[in-house]
């Protein structure tokens, strides 16, 4: 098949196929590998070492992290490097942001800035991003009674965060009054706590009532972030909205620059949150129905879900993240910047050096000082219009101040007789 015949539909499609393969082809060969020398080892040795070296990592180390270093297993590898990279990337942004607000409320202390909202929410999304790429490590390392917890609350609550603030920053730029300002994290946060709820609820109700281990089936798991996949869609509608919005329909508000702006971040918006519903797609349908389809249901599940965690992180680090930080900086800078004084340009009495000088009326006609050369007639025959010879414009009589001012000739009683009032 040739690539011109593919549907469009597919270009999303492959990125997410080929970020799959090739941890997926790591983890079948390692699991492949584990299986033979599993098969080819005897049970004399068992009694005399209680842990198998693992090729990459130190001597007696416990099972539960050995996919950090196994060499064998290159997907762990792949994605701790990743979600350190990731985690790093967003703290130097985050640092970086604040410092970089700090600056700002020193040099413009004299001044009113309105951008502490969105700084505000930026931050938190950043915070976000960075939580999402630190809890990767919780699904590289195998299930335990200490990881369980941290993978059943923080998924979803990061997640929460960061669809949040896209959510309320789709409303700031649609023009929402309840998002604007100080809104904007506001809403973020009263759309975050609920997750943080549910989280909390279901923990209680497991460990603490119920007395339970902390156990979960992939089932459960998947209706956990129920309420972050709402974010998620509204979120992708909203953008969907601005992005018609902005490049549809055009406004006598936007012009040059600003439209510019507000096109590219509509666009940015809405691939950012194309391709988390994408990964979101992924995911959940292997981690519900494709891994058990595959016989690996107890293998894949947890790489499954560590990738979604990278690959969604990195899309939202770089599509709202950082093209986020870079419009703030740009837009401060632009907004310090001496703007233009046009004071007195359209007045005549301006202290304006030669403008109130006689000659100033008769250069330029429109700042004429002399009252009784606007009345149609000018005092300077060489600045007359050639119609003014043949008629000209009276004032028109208090008691006919209904009628249309027309020019009067010599002829004026006739053909206006009736015109006039005789009847």
């Amino acid at each position: 098949m040739s690539p011109a015949l593919l549907p469009e539909d597919h270009k999303l499609v492959f990125p997410l196929l080929l970020l799959f393969h090739v941890p997926f082809t790591c983890l079948s060969q390692s699991s492949s590998t584990s299986n033979i020398s599993d098969g080819t080892s005897t049970t004399s040795s068992s009694n005399s070492t209680s842990h198998k070296a693992i090729p990459g990592c130190r001597p007696g180390l416990d099972p539960l992290y050995r996919y950090l270093c196994d060499r064998r297993a290159m997907w762990g590898i792949i994605l701790e490097t990743l979600a350190s990279s990731g985690f790093l990337f967003s703290m130097v942004l985050l640092f970086g942001l604040l410092l970089w607000s700090l600056w700002i409320c020193v040099s413009l202390r004299h001044q009113r800035s309105n951008i502490g909202g969105t700084l505000a929410c930026t931050s938190m999304f950043l915070l976000a991003t960075g939580g999402i790429f630190a809890i990767t490590f919780s699904f590289i390392i195998q299930l335990s009674p200490q990881t369980c917890p941290t993978r059943l609350f923080l998924f979803g609550v990061f997640f929460s965060l960061a669809f949040s603030c896209l959510l309320a920053r789709c409303l700031a730029l649609l023009g929402f009054a309840a998002a604007r300002g100080w809104g904007e994290p506001a809403m973020t946060l009263g759309l975050f706590t609920v997750q943080v709820i549910i989280s909390t609820e279901w923990l209680i109700l497991v460990l603490v009532r119920d007395k339970k281990p902390c156990e979960y089936s992939q089932d459960e798991f998947v209706m956990l972030q129920i309420y972050v996949l709402c974010l998620l869609a509204l979120s992708l509608i909203l953008s969907v909205h601005f992005l018609c919005r902005s490049c549809f329909m055009y406004s006598y508000s936007y012009a040059g620059a600003t439209h510019q702006q507000s096109r590219q971040q509509a666009v940015l918006l809405f691939l950012t949150l194309l391709l988390s519903a994408g990964i979101w797609a992924a995911w959940i349908a292997m981690l519900s129905r494709g891994n058990s389809k595959l016989g690996r249901r107890p293998q894949w599940d947890d790489p499954v879900l560590a990738m979604a965690l990278v690959a969604n992180g990195w899309a939202l680090l770089m599509g709202h993240g950082l093209s986020q930080v870079a419009f703030l900086c740009r837009g401060e800078a632009k907004s310090k910047e001496i703007p233009l004084s046009f004071a007195g340009w359209t007045s005549p009495s301006a202290d304006i050096p030669g403008l109130n000088s006689p000659k100033a009326g008769t250069e330029n006609g429109s700042f004429e000082n002399e009252p009784e050369n606007r009345r149609g007639r000018r005092a300077d025959p060489t600045l007359r219009s050639p119609y003014e010879s043949g008629f000209s414009m009276t004032e028109i009589d208090p008691n006919k101040d209904y009628t249309i001012p027309r020019p009067q000739t010599t002829n004026y009683r006739e053909p206006y007789d009736e015109y006039y009032g005789q009847f």
